[in-house]
């Protein structure tokens, strides 16, 4: 089943661009909301790397997440649309002094950190400020994901986080220092997780972890477990919202938290991902040697996951019922790479048709660029003018 599309007002629009249909989004977001709050303590923070459209974005804060940022540029989208700064966090490896700055002067909830030198840099830059900044520390729990290895995070291979073994040194480190206050522990292991046996894996982890710090006197109030909850991009239709309540009832039931604690998320990609497609328009058909060639205006500056990881989009031809035929579908960009699918079966294909290549929502227009000197796609919500 094809999805739903406005394709008379599409015809309006310069292609390619990203189209976002707000009733998935607000019918994802009750979900969320909904079996988070069957727990207490569950505080779950939006990804602002997966989209920062910032009409998405505004309805994101409207439904009551915070925001999960990694770099400056990330908060301050996230305060420009109003965004408490009591609900902001900030992880990333590899901090500029004017970034912790920023979030220092907003106050944030809390920095994520990942090494003892990027501990010293706040330590100072907050002391010239006369402030404490909170911080957990990203702990590297060596635990596998079974995703792509290009969107693993939390091996020891991985650039990211303290190593285990140095937990309790750094802990020490940071309780000695003026202007920093630890408050807890930070982990991710990678994204489009479906098997949630590796969320059971980072639990058992997690739970070592915090027996050792107990036995060691350390009590700490704050456990952030990232995100990495994956969508079904075979079925955008028949799963339009991830499945949030296997998801929190992962942690609830595997995860000791303690009765003074707080558990934070940090979901991107299952809020926004099925929200969004990019609609292109097919620029020619092509006959090769052995195959056919659908061409669109779209190509890997506009949705680049293909072309980096392999990754799969349905791809639909919204303009035609005729019978299918099988096409390579490729963009125009001058890289051979440049390939949104291959043998995929379309409905015929004309010069003009509209092509949605769907789950398109996360990392999809916030990773777009100018290679080729192209324009940036534009992004559209559904309802709002000219749609």
């Amino acid at each position: 089943m094809k999805g739903t599309f406005p394709i008379e007002k599409f015809r309006a629009l310069r292609t390619p661009f990203y189209y976002y249909d707000t009733e998935v989004l607000r019918r994802t977001l009750a979900c969320i909301r909904d079996e988070a709050s069957r727990y207490e303590r569950f505080c779950v923070h939006y990804a602002i790397k997966a989209n920062a459209n910032p009409k998405v974005l505004a309805i994101i804060r409207e439904n009551g997440l915070g925001a999960d940022c990694v770099s400056g540029g990330e908060i301050q989208a996230a305060i420009k649309v109003g965004f408490p700064s009591e609900n902001i966090v900030f992880a990333g490896v590899g901090k500029a002094d004017w970034e912790i700055n920023l979030a220092l002067d907003h106050d944030i909830a809390c920095f994520n950190v990942e090494s003892l030198p990027e501990l010293e840099v706040i330590n100072e830059l907050a002391s010239a400020k006369g402030k404490v900044a909170r911080i957990a520390f990203r702990i590297n729990p060596d635990v596998g994901a079974h995703t792509h290895a290009n969107i693993t995070t939390g091996l020891a291979e991985n650039k990211f986080g303290i190593r285990m073994e140095d937990m309790e040194h750094v802990i020490e480190v940071a309780r000695t220092m003026k202007y920093i206050d630890f408050i807890g522990l930070h982990f991710h292991i990678g994204s489009q997780i479906l098997d949630m046996g590796d969320f059971v894996a980072l639990c058992n982890r997690v739970n070592e972890l915090q027996d050792k710090l107990e036995a060691n006197q350390i009590r700490i109030a704050y456990i952030n477990v990232g995100g990495g909850l994956g969508i079904d991009y075979q079925h955008p239709n028949r799963q339009s919202v991830p499945d949030f309540a296997a998801y929190f009832k992962t942690y609830a039931t595997h995860l000791k938290l303690r009765s003074y604690q707080t558990l934070h998320f940090e979901l991107g990609r299952a809020v926004v991902g099925q929200c969004g497609s990019l609609i292109s328009r097919v620029l020619y058909v092509k006959q090769g040697a052995n195959k056919q060639f659908a061409i669109l205006d779209a190509g890997m500056t506009d949705l680049i996951r293909p072309a980096l990881y392999q990754a799969y989009h349905k791809i639909e031809n919204i303009s035609s019922e005729d019978p299918l035929q099988t096409y390579d579908v490729v963009g125009p960009v001058c890289e051979s790479s440049d390939v949104f699918g291959k043998a995929i079966d379309l409905n015929e294909v004309h010069r003009g048709d509209f092509i949605a290549i769907r789950s398109a929502g996360a990392y999809g227009e916030i990773m777009a660029s100018g290679y080729n000197c192209r324009k940036l796609p534009q992004g559209y919500l559904s309802g709002e003018t000219p749609l």
